[in-house]
């Protein structure tokens, strides 16, 4: 639900979706880890999460987050974090040979385990503060495997339940830590929205070689989700993304496969992209769910190039006669750098940041909903 303080952001508010690439101090840091004493650790990156926060402030955000600085990579942390995951699956990725990590053992985690990183984000900035997690559909079609997983939890379903039950009190611990926002992470969903994977099972990745039934699949997903979000005093968003890895996109196709099935989602936003090539498209937003708010990705984070700041308004504007500015926020299309090691520089995501500042404010000041 919207809160005091979310009530109070203006249209296009701007916000992160969560990362921010990490400098090579950062990368190294992670790399030296086990060589160093826990607390010289913690230290260390409490100054350079400090830094990524003022770097986000500096740009404008209305919304900041800690640019999961202390991740290396999105999901893997906090499956890491809870146990029961190990790197044992086989599969290829854009013609590369890797091995990922697969649910083989109960989940353990008794108590939160992002609870001190939000509670660092809350305690040093006076902007409203989000905090991103995993969503359970995408880490049941990603870290669930028959032949690794089915002795602890015997079907996906079994899994999924296990695992709505510890991001919600994730998500409860969030709150409780002064977290603004909580947003579920969801790039699986947006494989509903490729026609080819769907019709033809046509892809570059081993982990999407499934059945798809999206009438089945996503309402079964919407309803884990709500599960997630039961009971919060939060807003809550739900971020569905075509994915990044190294500058390019896992699927492609515009969102309305996808929207119309998520009829029933208790989510105040839906954090879509719309710059770069192949996502969203501006007629989708006439299908989001009633009530629901969107925010529009409008930034390009995967290519090199800048757009102009005229660029970035042009689609927000074009967003606002759509739907109204009231419902839109404005965002890049997704996290900077998901996983630790993905190109975009600090000063590439600081630049792109500024202008998205700047066009928000151009388009306020256009559709006359600046603040008073």
């Amino acid at each position: 639900m919207r809160t005091e303080t979310t009530r109070k952001l203006p249209p296009f508010f701007t916000q992160v979706i969560g990362s921010l690439p990490r400098p090579k101090m950062v990368q190294g840091l992670h790399a030296r880890r086990h060589q160093m004493s826990a607390e010289r650790f913690r230290k260390v990156m409490d100054d350079m999460v400090l830094f990524a926060i003022r770097l986000q402030e500096e740009a404008g955000l209305d919304v900041v987050s800690d640019g999961e600085w202390r991740r290396v990579q999105y999901v893997d942390e906090f499956l890491l974090r809870i146990g029961g995951f190990e790197k044992i699956r086989p599969f290829e990725h854009a013609g590369e040979k890797k091995f990922h990590l697969v649910v083989n053992h109960r989940m353990g985690a008794e108590e939160p385990v992002f609870y001190e990183d939000a509670r660092f984000l809350s305690r040093h900035t006076s902007r409203v503060k989000k905090f991103a997690l995993p969503s359970p559909f995408l880490v049941g079609v990603r870290y669930w495997h028959e032949s690794f997983s089915s002795e602890v939890y015997p079907t996906l379903q079994h899994f999924m339940d296990h695992l709505s039950e510890i991001l919600a009190r994730e998500a409860r611990a969030l709150q409780e830590a002064g977290i603004d926002i909580i947003q579920l992470d969801d790039p699986a969903l947006t494989y509903f929205c490729d026609r080819k994977l769907m019709a033809e099972g046509e892809t570059h990745d081993d982990r999407l070689r499934q059945r798809w039934n999206p009438e089945r699949q996503i309402p079964e997903a919407v309803g884990y989700i709500n599960r997630v979000f039961e009971g919060l005093n939060a807003e809550v968003h739900l971020h569905c993304c075509h994915s990044v890895y190294k500058r390019q996109s896992d699927v492609t196709g515009d969102y309305k496969p996808l929207l119309p099935l998520l009829k029933g989602i208790r989510a105040d936003r839906l954090n879509l992209e719309f710059a770069y090539q192949g996502t969203g498209d501006i007629s989708d937003l006439s299908l989001l769910p009633e009530g629901v708010g969107v925010g529009m990705g409008v930034v390009d984070v995967r290519s090199e190039s800048v757009q102009d700041i005229s660029e970035i308004e042009s689609l927000a504007l074009a967003g606002a006669k759509a739907i109204g500015a009231d419902r839109i926020a404005l965002n890049p299309d997704c996290g900077f750098a998901p996983d630790m090691g993905e190109p975009p520089s600090i000063d590439e995501a600081f630049d792109k940041l500024c202008r998205l500042v700047a066009a928000a404010r151009s388009a306020r000041q256009k559709t006359g909903t600046e603040a008073s």
